[in-house]
């Protein structure tokens, strides 16, 4: 199984190929996509759409997964971000893929075994459970091999319950 993984953003969003072989897990690409400041919100928003659409068509995935919108002190952040995640549904859709959402907490849970896990915790166990050679991974790119991660643990038990409905 083949996961595509986003951690959507207006300015960065990162992005993760992870692939499970067995019960091996291992990342095929990541890395994190930037739009300019300088540039309009429709514009950001399209480059974003394209470059989630290319990475779709590139590396076939079996479904995306992306981090739910979290709503923090900035409301106009959180606005943009649910605008990101919607250019990436729309991504996701138009290849036919099904994408899940996660909260930051199903994805620390799942990655490090806690919830509370802070950022360092989870660029440390995606780097461990990955075997990545290079430790120093963008924090948008580890969240978004995190979030792939995450449904990896999650998607047997959902496969498992929908063929039960």
């Amino acid at each position: 199984m083949k996961i595509l993984g986003i951690d959507p953003g207006i300015a960065n969003t990162g992005f993760g190929v992870v692939m499970r072989s067995g019960a091996r897990a291992s990342a095929l690409a990541a890395g994190v996509i930037t739009t300019p400041a300088s540039a309009s919100p429709a514009e950001r928003l399209t480059t974003l759409f394209r470059d989630v659409e290319g990475l779709i068509a590139e590396h076939t995935p079996d479904a995306v997964a992306l981090e739910e919108l979290y709503f923090g002190q900035n409301a106009s952040s959180a606005m943009a971000v649910g605008q990101a995640r919607g250019v990436v549904l729309l991504a996701a859709g138009r290849g036919g893929l099904t994408a899940t959402g996660y909260t930051p907490q199903q994805i620390k849970q799942a990655v490090c075994g806690s919830g509370r896990a802070d950022k360092q915790q989870v660029i440390t166990m995606v780097v461990s459970a990955l075997g990545l050679a290079d430790s120093r991974v963008p924090d948008h790119a580890a969240d978004a091999l995190a979030v792939a991660m995450c449904h990896l643990n999650h998607a047997p038990l959902a496969q498992a319950l929908a063929g039960v409905r």
